[in-house]
């Protein structure tokens, strides 16, 4: 849920029980679960309307690496577990299959929010700024970039 509230998603679905068992370790610092809705589904493909694009992102053969993928305006991104794979049902179903080119396999989490940033990154939306980062930083981190330093 904090990656969903980072990268503005709409509503989360699930499916399974790991996320009752997971809230006991909730990272979620922004509350994120107060401003998008999150449902537990049976049936994912039951929560596609006939304007959503299914998009499949697994470690899967035949699948678009992710740097060469063209997200669409309105998708629905079913991720695969980390002990098994997206049904083959699924796939079948999904107007495209990404995976993200590593050496082994992501987390979940990290799957989450590598695909979420590169969405965002290869959107027409211009988030940037101090103002963001004074708005998203954590309250701890006042630090500031030496004025005249240009990072390379």
């Amino acid at each position: 849920m904090r990656a969903a509230g980072c990268y503005q998603v709409d509503a989360v679905f699930y499916t399974g029980d790991r996320y009752e068992r997971a809230l006991q370790f909730n990272t979620d610092t922004q509350n994120a679960n107060e401003r998008i809705p999150l449902t537990r589904a049976d049936d994912l493909l039951a929560c596609v309307t006939d304007e959503t694009k299914i998009v499949c992102v697994e470690l899967v053969e035949g699948a678009t690496p992710l740097p060469a993928f063209r997200h669409p305006k309105n998708a629905i991104y079913i991720f695969g577990p980390e002990d098994s794979t997206i049904s083959q049902k699924v796939i079948n179903k999904a107007d495209a299959v990404v995976y993200i080119p590593t050496i082994g396999c992501l987390n979940l989490a990290a799957t989450v929010n590598v695909l979420l940033y590169d969405r965002l990154a290869k959107s027409d939306l211009n988030i940037a700024g101090d103002k963001l980062i004074r708005q998203s930083r954590d309250n701890n981190n006042k630090a500031r970039v030496k004025r005249g330093l240009t990072g390379s």
